[in-house]
């Protein structure tokens, strides 16, 4: 297994602040080559995040070959779920209840159920997607419904700060708005929470994944 010295650093960093929780690691390989993903795969990373469907169905067929995770962390919008259904293996940015008829529909039974996470909007941003915490339940319970969806939890992307420590307060919130939710539907497991600057704070305050792209991949490419 090849060596990648900022997987090692960042799954030692995860370590030592989770003091033997389970924490999981999802690159963020949103605009990075299929080849970029392979490499980190080789050195045994297994979970990726993508933002947008069509890219993420080229990269999965090009990378056909390997036994990988894949997720979407970006917005979803209504008429891309029949991809997304049978693309993703988890949809972390579901916020509307309009999305799960067709991501039912369209999502092979011999798969397995799709896991969701519902996004929430915690710092209310005007220009952010997700849901607001008093949505949650409902959302919730409508996801109950599907057989060929499972909920799996919550995700969330605070407000930017200068001071990553800032955003400590919606790291809080989230994690007081997860035991509810675990306390009232028992496949939930999973608060997406932290990202490159800030995924020690997030799993201080009770993260369970953290999405880690530019201390995985170094800086972002950017589309021509």
């Amino acid at each position: 297994m090849p060596d990648i010295p900022p997987l090692r650093m960042i799954q030692a960093r995860i370590a030592a602040v989770a003091q033997g929780r389970p924490v999981h690691l999802l690159a963020v390989s949103k605009t990075r080559t299929a080849e970029e993903i392979r490499a980190l795969a080789a050195a045994g990373q297994r979970s990726f995040g993508e933002n947008y469907v069509q890219e993420a169905a080229a990269k999965r067929t090009a990378l056909a070959d390997l036994d990988l995770d894949w997720r979407l962390i970006g917005h979803l919008q209504s008429n891309k779920c029949a991809d997304a259904a049978r693309t993703f293996d988890w949809i972390e940015s579901v916020d509307r209840e309009k999305l799960l008829t067709p991501l039912q529909r369209y999502r092979e039974p011999a798969r397995g159920p799709l896991n969701l996470l519902i996004q929430v909007n915690i710092d209310d941003e005007a220009s952010k997607s997700g849901c607001t915490p008093a949505e949650v339940p409902r959302l919730a319970d409508a996801i109950g419904a599907f057989p060929l969806l499972r909920l799996r939890g919550l995700m969330a992307i605070p407000a930017p700060a200068p001071e990553p420590d800032a955003r400590r307060a919606a790291f809080r919130a989230m994690r007081e708005l997860f035991e509810q939710l675990r306390a009232a539907h028992a496949s939930v497991d999973t608060l997406s929470m932290g990202m490159s600057d800030d995924f020690e704070i997030a799993i201080q305050e009770g993260a369970t994944e953290v999405r880690v792209g530019t201390a995985l991949f170094g800086p972002r490419h950017r589309p021509a």
